[in-house]
């Protein structure tokens, strides 16, 4: 989610030493290439190591899986002609390529018998919204039905701008509006496929098709279901929960479901003025930014203290069953979850690797107890594997300052994660994770965002998206990890403790260091200008390899920074190829205005690429004027007096070749 930088959470207030006090020097991480201090620690790794609203100036690869993708050979370099930063609303691509709208906000998804039409003046019921498209479409997973012509999409819809959402905006404010709102957030499930010529559309109906929605039934597994402090008077047992919300980033599982962090579920819940320890740890407020609190009881957290608690959960669907119900996945920790991404052991247990969005927070790290099971029986995988993330380990990260890092478990009873420190138990463990990472001594980082694990090898990526008040009084000032005060632009880290180091990715000990600093040479302040080889971006947000071996980089620049100061040479959000082993970037997509690029999949062939295109025409409050709904963009429909609104962009190869290559 892009939030002003006055906005951004920062609840830690833990004497935990920051990553600034256990880093290696800066002489050690700022090269790319790293040198001979980075070669010590990776080792053998580095030495191997157009619609309205578009346009394009001027050996089949099966695509990469979330988590642990086959490899298809030798690691491909970027293969196309990089294009300029974007200014203009409109969506860019190399030439040679082709770019197109699908499934935006508002379109039905394709439920039997409801599939309502989208209102391009926003006077859609909350009913028929629970049909459509949410809102704010974020992290995204292809799903083959028939190889790589036909399948499932699954996307989360991570917020919603009010603004647009409703005739009037917010005034008045009333309970069908909330209504409307919570079913604009969650996830969908749509059916897709190529036809004739190429070019991609919906199936509609679909028997998979499906809307997940704040309202949606929920189990609960793994140590929290049925805990004391996830029972409410709704749920006095605390194992069904009613919604998931401000879902960000996407995993694919080895077997067949999607996993879907929940983020910012602060800005639901009105706390009141006197929030306890626990609800300020977890940055509640007063008052909620989203106002549902004041139509819907179950998100006042002064009646409701523990509805809070239900929420910060890495959720698990199954997309090819649409009875299904999806769970909370509480053995993975509760955070301000991104999302979460998958690897497997050489044993065939699965490791979850996830980051929470928020200053001073943590890496989380999930092994399973089980293996992972195959289809049969009559069971598919999916099913088969129904409560393998109920059972295994969590750990947090600890990056020290030799450039290696421990993985620190976060199970009950060991250490300080006791009844006398305020644990009675793993439930309350996972439930309290952050206050359990305070404990521990884990390094608290900035912002850590989408993660993506390399097939060639098994290291693992992170993005930091910025830090603006580093350096402030008060704060935490420049060190080797977090080099630049004031780091408006962010970076890259990458730890290695899988294959390529000689381990597995159950292993608790890694050697890590940074891929790259963002930032613009052309800035005057130092810490401004970043070690970029090639173009240049700034607040790396969604990451994602492909199975050549390509990391694709997406930026999430809020409209209050863009096209302006340290900002003013880097344009619209954007999305970019990199090759690892030399650090070049190559701007691949610019998007419209004020625009967030995220959720990047490919189909099995490597021919067709999916993005998610979010909130274009963002206002710097988060509000559109609902009297000027296209003030800053129309994309993608650009009809007169219409709205902008998110949606997922096709892009092929005119010649129908491999993206990127």
């Amino acid at each position: 989610m892009t939030t002003p930088f006055d906005e951004l959470e920062d609840s830690n207030p833990s004497t935990t030493p920051h990553i600034r006090a256990v880093a290696p020097t800066r002489r050690q991480v700022l090269g790319v290439p790293l040198g001979a201090a980075a070669a010590a620690l990776f080792g053998p790794w580095l030495a191997g190591c157009a619609a309205p609203g578009f346009r394009s100036p001027g050996a089949d690869a099966p695509a990469a899986a979330s988590g642990s993708p086959a490899p298809t050979g030798a690691r491909m370099k970027p293969g196309f002609k990089g294009i300029p930063i974007g200014m203009g609303d409109q969506l860019v691509v190399p030439p040679g390529y082709v770019a197109t709208a699908l499934a935006a906000w508002g379109e039905p998804v394709g439920l039997p018998g409801r599939m309502p039409a989208f209102k391009a003046d926003a006077s859609n019921t909350a009913e028929e919204q629970a049909a459509q498209m949410g809102m704010h479409h974020d992290g995204m997973h292809f799903y083959p039905l028939e190889g790589s012509r036909r399948g499932l999409l699954v996307m989360n819809h991570e917020y919603v701008d009010d603004g647009l959402l409703h005739p009037g905006g917010m005034t008045p404010w009333t309970a069908e509006k909330v209504r409307k709102s919570q079913a604009a957030h969650g996830i969908s499930v749509i059916e897709v496929e190529q036809a004739e010529g190429g070019a991609w559309r919906m199936v509609r109906p679909s028997r998979y098709a499906r809307r997940i929605t704040a309202t949606t039934p929920f189990s609960v597994g793994g140590p929290a279901a049925g805990h004391a402090l996830m029972r409410t008077a709704a749920d006095p047992d605390g194992r069904t929960v009613l919604g998931t919300f401000n879902n960000c980033a996407a995993g694919l599982t080895p077997w067949g479901t999607y996993l879907s962090g929940e983020e910012n579920f602060r800005f639901y819940f009105a706390v009141g003025d006197k929030p306890d320890a626990h609800q300020r740890r977890w940055g509640l407020v007063r008052n909620a930014f989203f106002r549902w609190p004041e139509h819907d009881a179950r998100f006042d957290a002064v009646k409701n203290p523990n509805e809070p608690n239900r929420f910060g959960w890495v959720v698990e669907v199954d997309p090819m069953d649409p009875q299904s119900t999806p769970v909370k996945r509480t053995a993975l920790g509760r955070a301000a979850h991104e999302g979460a991404w998958v690897a497997v052991t050489r044993d065939g247990r699965a490791v979850v690797y996830s980051g929470e969005d928020a200053r001073n927070e943590y890496i989380y790290k999930f092994v399973s107890r089980d293996r992972i099971r195959p289809a049969g029986n009559g069971l598919t995988a999916a099913q088969a594997n129904r409560e393998l993330l109920d059972h295994g380990t969590l750990y947090v990260a600890r990056f020290d300052a030799d450039g290696t890092g421990r993985w620190l478990p976060l199970v009950h009873g060991q250490g300080p994660l006791t009844a006398a420190n305020g644990f009675a138990d793993q439930g309350e463990v996972v439930i309290k994770a952050r206050q359990a990472s305070d404990a521990l001594g884990a390094t608290r980082m900035d912002r850590p965002e989408w993660l993506a694990i390399d097939p060639m090898g098994g290291t693992v990526y992170c993005t930091l998206t910025n830090n603006s008040d580093r350096g402030k009084p008060g704060q935490p000032g420049a060190d080797a990890a977090n080099p630049r005060n004031g780091n408006t632009h962010g970076h890259i880290i990458r730890w290695d403790e899988g294959p390529a180091a000689g381990g597995d990715f159950d292993a608790t000990q890694f050697r890590w260091n940074h891929l790259v600093l963002a930032g613009d040479p052309a800035q005057a302040r130092p810490e401004a200008r970043g070690n970029i080889r090639g173009d240049i971006y700034g607040c790396p947000d969604g990451l994602a390899f492909d199975a050549r071996g390509l990391l694709w980089i997406q930026t999430d620049a809020h409209a209050t920074q863009m096209y302006k100061g340290e900002f003013a040479h880097i344009g619209n959000n954007q999305m970019l190829a990199c090759d690892v082993t030399t650090g070049e970037t190559r701007r691949f997509l610019t998007g419209p205005t004020n625009c967030e690029i995220t959720g990047l999949t490919m189909t099995p062939d490597g021919r067709t690429m999916f993005i998610n295109v979010q909130h274009p025409g963002e206002t710097p409050s988060d509000r559109s004027d609902p009297a000027e709904p296209g003030k800053y963009s129309r994309w993608p429909d650009f009809a007169p007096g219409g709205r902008p609104r998110s949606a997922t962009v096709v892009i092929r190869r005119v010649d129908g070749g491999v993206i990127g290559v």
